[in-house]
């Protein structure tokens, strides 16, 4: 009897300790180290700031549950005085649904389809996530969800030409070259008819045609800069794997150049979705194609050539979904003939899906699993010191979590929306004799 009481008593104590155990690792899973420890700063935290003359805020990829976060960096970048926000791409998942999109027709008892979520995906990004900040400039970058069909850089363009068409934005771009035939020369179509194939082929072709011409001149809006107090923010687009193309580069070297000779422009600051090649998380970058390590590899050394002439260069990107410090100081930039390392940062926290860190990261300069800005302090003398900014539940708005619920906002927003698995390491990211 006393042996049988003794073996209840221990295997009572068994599944105790068992419990413990497991609640202890789920009450500790953010302790984790291997989510990074990069310093932070909250949400009002210095309203009256170290000195500097003016601030602006940073961050991208907001699908997923970007409706409920972008509300709450609309509300802090307006606290923290930014004099501007800047989207860095990546605002609906577009190849699927996003979280936020269907528990809003969960909520309202409504069947979201996936022909009505393409339809309607730009829109609610523009209601939900850009009408918060009407206290606030917003400047929009493109990233490459915005390309996935049926969603292509044209319609993108088109749908936020009042963003994108701004005149500090497109003012001084050369006009697309016409790419009609010469004067006095008559293209032959086939079977000796006369005249382009928009002049005599169906009312489709005609349409098409048109489509392209269209589109062309869109699409060169895509990549922009403006120049405020002495500071020059380029966005160049790399939202497709062809990019950077010819033509944007032609157009990057001639607004370099202009950085360059000026006395005016202390700082150049660019802003783009995938990071530039061979950074820290080269597995989720340009690395991705030949053609981008190529092209981006070229644009990282017209930058350090800028900032060997003086200037204060800072690159920022998002697309990999964690915040990331130092990124390019990787053994391709940091030794040998590449040597030359620029000031990077990540910050894909706007509201995607969070990622695991890479194997090689930092974890005293990283940060997975938070959402937030990176918030940039600009001194007198054109140095910019740059803050991650992390959000709480506590700061998404009252009537954001009212709307979506706040079981939604806290448990499928900030407890899940994250991967667990390891990420890959890529054959791209394996440096060739």
């Amino acid at each position: 009897m006393k042996r049988s009481l003794w073996r209840l008593l221990a295997g009572n104590l068994a599944l105790f300790a068992l419990a413990v155990m497991v609640s202890c690792s789920c009450l500790c899973a953010d302790k984790n180290p291997a989510i990074g420890s990069a310093p932070f700063r909250s949400c009002r935290q210095d309203p009256s700031g170290k000195g500097e003359a003016w601030r602006f805020v940073v961050s991208g990829d907001s699908r997923n549950c970007g409706d409920v976060v972008m509300p709450a960096i609309a509300t802090c970048a307006n606290s923290d005085n930014a004099q501007f926000y800047w989207h860095l791409g990546d605002l609906r998942a577009i190849y699927d649904f996003d979280d936020d999109m269907l528990q809003e027709s969960k909520v309202a008892n409504t069947h979201l389809t996936i022909s009505g979520y393409e339809k309607n995906a730009w829109d609610d990004f523009y209601k939900h996530q850009l009408v918060p900040f009407e206290n606030t400039p917003f400047y929009l970058g493109i990233g490459n969800h915005e390309t996935i069909s049926p969603k292509t850089r044209c319609e993108f363009a088109k749908r936020f030409s009042a963003l994108l068409d701004k005149p500090e934005l497109q003012g001084g771009k050369s006009a697309i070259p016409n790419q009609s035939a010469p004067t006095g020369t008559k293209p032959t179509g086939s079977k000796g008819t006369t005249g382009n194939a928009a002049e005599t082929g169906s009312d489709t072709l005609k349409a098409c045609v048109k489509g392209c011409e269209d589109c062309e001149p869109s699409e060169s809006k895509t990549y922009y800069h403006w120049v405020k107090s002495g500071v020059d923010f380029i966005y160049l687009d790399n939202a497709t794997n062809d990019q950077f193309d010819e033509k944007q580069l032609t157009w990057f070297d001639g607004v370099i150049k202009e950085d360059g000779d000026s006395k005016e422009t202390q700082t150049i600051v660019v802003g783009m979705h995938k990071a530039l090649p061979w950074s820290v998380s080269c597995d989720h970058s340009m690395n991705e194609s030949p053609t981008g390590i190529e092209s981006g590899v070229r644009v990282y050394q017209s930058l350090l050539g800028l900032q060997q002439k003086g200037k204060k260069v800072y690159v920022l990107a998002s697309h990999s979904h964690f915040y990331m410090k130092d990124i390019f100081n990787t053994k391709h930039w940091g030794t040998g003939k590449n040597a030359g390392v620029l000031p990077g940062w990540i910050v894909g926290t706007a509201g995607a899906q969070r990622y695991p860190l890479p194997k090689s990261a930092d974890l005293a300069k990283s940060r997975t699993n938070v959402y937030g800005y990176l918030l940039g302090r600009v001194f007198a003398d054109g140095r910019i010191d740059f803050e991650f900014t992390e959000l709480k539940v506590s700061d998404v708005p009252q009537d954001v979590s009212n709307h979506y619920t706040e079981r939604f906002v806290s448990d499928t927003c900030f407890a899940d929306n994250r991967r667990t698995d390891p990420p890959e390491e890529k054959e791209y990211c394996k440096e060739k004799p």
